[in-house]
């Protein structure tokens, strides 16, 4: 470990045995590291209906029967989409901003992709926790349906840490990620559409990973730095 590492966990350790409350941070996946997959999808195969996301759609269980029914009715299955996820790369800056976080933060991705599609990106981001869901396929790699790990996940998972006594900050770019903001005791909103930003403008909007740093450490109760 470096010694700059070293020193900045050293000192974080210390608040926390002060103030008996560690912090977490909670960040969506799609849009905010990693490019949007189905519209990456959509872009492939030219089926501008999958470019649909929960910035669209805001009920994931209608976008998701959308998305299974397009599949079918174009004989598309799981390694389709795997082979166009093979080619993509996180978003710029993405692993670099998830390496400062973790030398300040726990961080855990809270995301409603599902573990079928991740392993690729999530390597490339250095393996970061990961919650999300499950696909159900056929023996011939035809998705038939999907399993959520649970109800209003995202908003879940942070009342639970807060069970462990876990102090949450969270970013999202979208409609889905509106619950887990509102649970956590600080919430931005990052490179989220006009139409979030002004339907819920009691978070701080950010546009690049310099400025969400910015937000994280001024959201947290230790003294931080850049």
């Amino acid at each position: 470990m470096k010694s700059s590492q070293y020193s900045i966990q050293r000192r974080s350790h210390v608040f926390w045995l002060e103030t008996n409350r560690m912090e977490i941070a909670c960040l969506d996946l799609e849009g905010v590291l990693i490019p949007e997959i189905w519209i990456g999808f959509a872009e492939k195969t030219g089926i501008s209906e999958l470019r649909a996301t929960t910035r669209d759609i805001p009920d994931y269980d209608v976008l998701m029967k959308q998305r299974l029914k397009l599949l079918r009715e174009n004989n598309l299955g799981l390694i389709d989409i795997q082979e166009v996820i093979s080619t993509m790369s996180p978003m710029e800056g993405a692993a670099d901003f998830v390496a400062w976080l973790k030398e300040r933060f726990q961080v855990v991705i809270l995301s409603d992709t599902f573990y079928e599609f991740s392993e690729p990106l999530m390597r490339q981001l250095n393996f970061p926790t990961l919650f999300c869901h499950r696909l159900i396929v056929d023996s011939g790699g035809v998705i038939t349906d999907y399993k959520l790990r649970q109800e209003d996940p995202k908003r879940q998972c942070v009342k639970a840490f807060h069970k462990l006594n876990f102090r949450v900050i969270a970013s999202g770019d979208s409609y889905n990620d509106t619950t887990m903001l509102s649970e956590a005791e600080a919430g931005i909103l990052f490179r989220a559409p006009s139409n979030v930003v002004e339907e819920f403008p009691q978070y701080p909007s950010v546009g690049n990973y310099e400025e969400l740093k910015k937000e994280f450490i001024k959201a947290s109760d230790r003294e931080l730095t850049l």
